[in-house]
């Protein structure tokens, strides 16, 4: 039975899981799985089934927090909540004011996770580079055939926070990432960063609630299949979706969209030319903040790694 500073550990923990699924490239599932808390996330998600259903409509309260193991849910999901709002505001500043090393930041991140993806996967043969192959492909497909901009209409960020939650307990995949692929992360992290800034509130509340259900309904179906997929075509579908996210890159890339950087950080430059020099000049700085970016993921496997030695031992 946990006692309450055990309880406070799982919201720390949470705060973890909240920091990375901020930052694309990052899986707030890695950091569940690291932290020891991964088995308890799924179980619990699990759980949330029928019996749950008929434990709350009868009426039995305490059987159905016990079923779903509450406590433990409203610790991880208060620890991720505190996260977002806290770090959210920040993601937004910075990819306004310092678009190239930020996305040269995402870019190091998630290079090094399709990296540590491949390489926990053995066994390789013709098939499986294959389904490797087809995951790139998928990936530069839809990044590439994806319009720049995605309607903002309720029925797309429900949607958007169906699919991105799924990363939420898949190690190795971001969340924010998702999100990135579908035209949305700069979207969800300045509604967020208006909800605690106290701008455009009622908006806000009205996308993030929309986000929330999507997330929500995501995460109880998705949780089921992804069981049913690891267990029947583990190996396949991990390498199909590092795949998948080596060919996203190109939608990660700091000067795929150079026009746009152009207009929002030299509007009153002499021309574009003049402008494109000086977003040119700032390569350095982009090297430097890609290493960093993959330095903090590699870090993060290095501990886990050592964590699980240290509990196998």
């Amino acid at each position: 039975m946990r006692r309450i500073i055990d309880y406070i550990m799982v919201a720390v923990k949470g705060a973890c899981m909240g920091a990375a699924d901020v930052i694309p490239g990052v899986s707030g599932g890695t950091i569940a799985f690291i932290t020891g808390i991964y088995d308890d996330l799924l179980g619990s998600i699990n759980a949330i089934d029928a019996t749950a259903v008929k434990l709350f409509f009868t009426g039995k309260f305490k059987e159905f927090w016990k079923h779903i193991n509450g406590s433990f849910l409203v610790s991880l999901f208060c620890g991720i909540l505190i996260s977002v709002l806290t770090i959210a505001g920040l993601m937004q500043y910075l990819l306004e004011h310092h678009p190239i090393q930020t996305w040269a930041f995402f870019f190091g991140l998630i290079v090094a996770s399709s990296i540590f993806i491949l390489r926990g996967i053995e066994g390789w043969n013709l098939k499986a580079v294959l389904f490797l192959i087809f995951g790139v492909f998928l990936g530069v497909t839809i990044c590439t055939l994806s319009p720049t901009t995605t309607p903002d209409a309720l029925w797309f960020i429900f949607l958007s926070g169906a699919i991105a939650i799924c990363a939420m307990i898949l190690p190795g995949i971001s969340g924010s990432f998702i999100l990135l692929i579908l035209g949305k992360y700069q979207y969800i992290m300045g509604a967020i960063s208006g909800l605690t800034s106290g701008q455009a509130v009622g908006e806000s509340i009205v996308v993030l609630g929309v986000f929330a259900v999507g997330a929500v309904c995501g995460i109880l179906t998705f949780s089921r299949f992804l069981h049913w997929l690891l267990g029947r075509f583990h190996k396949e579908t991990l390498i199909t979706l590092a795949g998948f996210i080596i060919g996203s890159l190109v939608k990660v890339w700091p000067w795929s969209d150079k026009a746009a950087i152009v207009r929002a950080q030299f509007p009153d430059a002499a021309s574009v030319a003049e402008a494109s020099l000086q977003i040119d000049m700032q390569v350095g700085s982009a090297i430097l903040f890609a290493v960093i970016g993959f330095s903090l993921v590699t870090g993060i496997e290095i501990v886990g790694k050592m964590l699980s030695k240290r509990k196998a031992a």
